[in-house]
């Protein structure tokens, strides 16, 4: 992996009490920034365990079955835990009738 060089524009006093930080750490201003800056990325990759992780039930699963359908669940409550709201009550399917 190749380092590049990047310029960022901070006011002075944000800029003193980060290089304080660093050195609270013991760590260069550099380092500091860069573990800030992955910390920051890494919380944006989706966390794989919704997708392995979807049963809490102790009930077996058919995964090779059922994925579409566990994998839109998992997605589903994510974003329902994203967005703080709450699931909405299913209703009952409506007869047919003949």
């Amino acid at each position: 992996m190749k380092n590049v060089r990047a310029q960022i524009t901070v006011d002075h006093e944000l800029l003193r009490r980060a290089h304080a930080r660093a050195a609270e750490l013991g760590v260069s201003f550099s380092e500091y920034v860069r573990r800030l800056v992955i910390d920051d990325v890494e919380k944006q990759r989706p966390d794989i365990s919704i997708v392995f992780d979807l049963d809490r039930s102790g009930r077996s699963t058919d995964v090779a079955r059922d994925k579409d359908k566990m994998i839109g669940e998992a997605v589903w409550q994510e974003y329902l835990r994203k967005t703080g709201r709450k699931p909405r009550r299913r209703s009952q399917p409506k007869p047919i009738r003949f």
